[in-house]
């Protein structure tokens, strides 16, 4: 019987460990500078090289009243808003002619750094580090 408690227990806490974070509106707000842009689906895996981030300065910003944009070489290059679903982030882009809509995949969060991903042939993720 203590086997099976025990066994239990550690399942239990595997399942938590295991288990997406858990992210606010708050906890976003802010600059977040991109450190790493990787597109691990692409044939042949690519990524954006250090001295292309150096250089064009990319970037997400989360803003208070739920706005997103996304700069690269100081341009806007994507802007609409954002909500938290569940651990994963919600974003409706403007786009000429309308609006679309599809998550950004939350895969850590710590407060301090965050990456998250988009899917797909074309999906790519991103680790970014809040200023």
């Amino acid at each position: 019987m203590k086997k099976l408690a025990f066994g239990l227990l550690v399942l239990a806490v595997a399942g938590i460990s295991a288990c997406k974070p858990s992210v606010s509106p708050q906890d976003l707000y802010g600059k977040w500078k991109y450190k790493r842009v990787r597109n691990p689906n692409a044939s042949p895996p690519d990524s954006v090289g250090n001295m292309t981030l150096f250089e064009q300065k990319p970037y997400i910003e989360f803003t208070q009243k739920d706005s997103l944009l996304i700069y690269w070489d100081n341009k806007v290059l994507s802007h609409g808003t954002f909500a938290i679903d569940g651990s994963n982030i919600q974003y409706t882009e403007v786009i000429p002619g309308g609006v679309r809509k599809f998550p950004f995949y939350i895969e850590r969060f710590d407060g301090k750094q965050l990456i998250f991903s988009t899917k797909g042939a074309d999906g790519s993720e991103v680790t970014a580090v809040k200023e």
